[in-house]
């Protein structure tokens, strides 16, 4: 009987990872990994929480429980980095973040005994590497994307740094953010129990603001200032490490430094070609085809083989072998530049801005949109108890283009929402 309460459990748990945009698609590996970083009861309870932040007072109503003994529980799933912790104008609440970029991640971001890390690895890497539903899901279900890439600031030309943005500035987040922590690569880290990591820093993976705190606080990251970090910003690029950051404007919670051989999203656009898993910079990267010398680095270091050789001026006096760049593949990083010395490669502008949502609530909403899961943050029975998150929600999508408010409208087939899609 208790079998049976258990898997319904993690069943419950499963559809409540599935309410967020960035779910957790169903599998027998999905099961074992949930089964590993909860207990049963854990699994029952945290199935049973918000999509939004929360107090230990909602926590304790939703689970008919003392405010006492209802913190024990949060602190002890806080303490494992399942649940954020998060202090803000002298509140405190809690969020389950999603799987990714959330508490799957945060396992493996330090070295730690109260869970089998290596058994966590290879559901990982079963989960991730081998099945393809979770990764698909993850970068491909919807246009908006989870990440975006930071250009490499240092290969910029004076031209081309007059036209990035201080949001498309890794250094900028650093500078700005409340907190920073530092923790170990999970990506590199994963690897490295599969016999398959590379020689990148490992120490190296950065969280922000009041995700760096809660990080902080339970010890799953260490505390640095902005100089430290920004060390660590230059260490990466001298690593050839590609900055992938949450794909927003405001309030950035994240910036992985990424591999081409272990880190998720380098592996899902090679894997899947054209299809970028991560939205691209600003920029591309460019050949100059009479000064390259085909001496291959560039190939070699690009993270998502964007790079390749070519013969130009074939059966002429002029005919030669240069690197060309598949411009459906470039993310625009700028290892590439960073490792020509020749000068031969450059960036250039794509031509058209990327667009970046403004908070992590508007990418939200916007994947939501994109994936037909709106109703999901409006309608969730306890996603919403205030008109102030209500408020959120509605704003975003009344800044939206009108093809999007029109599937915001559908989905929710609401006459108060369509009445005010319709008034702005």
């Amino acid at each position: 009987m208790s079998h049976i309460v258990g898997k319904s459990a993690y069943k419950s748990l499963e559809e409540r990872l599935n309410r967020f945009p960035q779910g957790a698609p169903a599998s027998d590996t999905l099961y074992k990994i949930l089964e590993t970083l909860f207990d049963a009861k854990e699994a029952e309870l945290v199935a049973q929480l918000p999509i939004k932040a929360f107090s230990i007072e909602k926590a304790a109503k939703i689970w008919g429980m003392k405010p006492i003994e209802t913190e024990k529980i949060l602190n002890k799933l806080a303490s494992r980095a399942i649940l954020l912790d998060i202090e803000h104008e002298g509140k405190r609440t809690f969020m389950l973040p999603p799987p990714m970029a959330g508490f799957l991640e945060f396992s493996m971001m330090r070295t730690r005994g109260d869970v089998d890390q290596k058994l966590l690895a290879e559901l990982y890497y079963q989960y991730l590497n081998v099945e393809e539903d979770f990764i698909k899901d993850l970068f491909y279900s919807s246009e908006t994307k989870l990440g975006r890439v930071y250009v490499q600031e240092k290969v910029l030309t004076n031209d081309n740094s007059v036209e990035v943005l201080d949001y498309e500035r890794a250094s900028n987040i650093i500078k700005t953010a409340s907190d920073i922590g530092i923790s170990m690569c999970y990506c590199r880290h994963k690897m490295h129990h599969m016999g398959k990591a590379c020689d990148s820093p490992m120490d190296i993976c950065m969280t922000f603001n009041t995700t760096a705190s809660s990080l902080i606080k339970h010890g799953h990251a260490r505390k640095v200032d902005v100089s430290e970090c920004l060390e660590l910003l230059d260490l990466a690029y001298e690593s050839n490490l590609v900055q992938c950051g949450e794909n927003v404007r405001k309030g950035v919670n994240f910036i992985c430094n990424c591999c081409g051989c272990c880190c998720e999203a380098m592996l899902a656009a090679k894997k899947f070609g054209v299809m970028h898993p991560v939205e691209t910079t600003n920029f591309i990267a460019e050949v100059n085809k009479d000064t390259c010398v085909n001496c291959g680095k560039c190939i070699k270091k690009c993270p998502v083989r964007a790079i390749k050789k070519v013969v130009i001026n074939k059966g002429t006096p002029m005919e030669k072998t240069v690197a060309e760049v598949d411009k459906d593949l470039c993310l625009g990083c700028g290892v590439c530049v960073r490792n020509c010395f020749n000068n031969s490669i450059m960036l250039k502008s794509r031509g058209k801005r990327i667009i970046t949502p403004a908070t992590s609530v508007h990418r939200v909403v916007l994947m939501a949109i994109e994936k037909g899961q709106l109703s999901n943050l409006i309608f969730d029975n306890r996603a919403l108890s205030s008109h102030r998150a209500m408020a959120a929600i509605l704003s975003s999508i009344l800044k939206l283009s009108p093809v999007k408010k029109a599937m915001a409208s559908e989905q929710m087939k609401s006459v108060y929402l369509d009445k005010l899609l319709n008034t702005k």
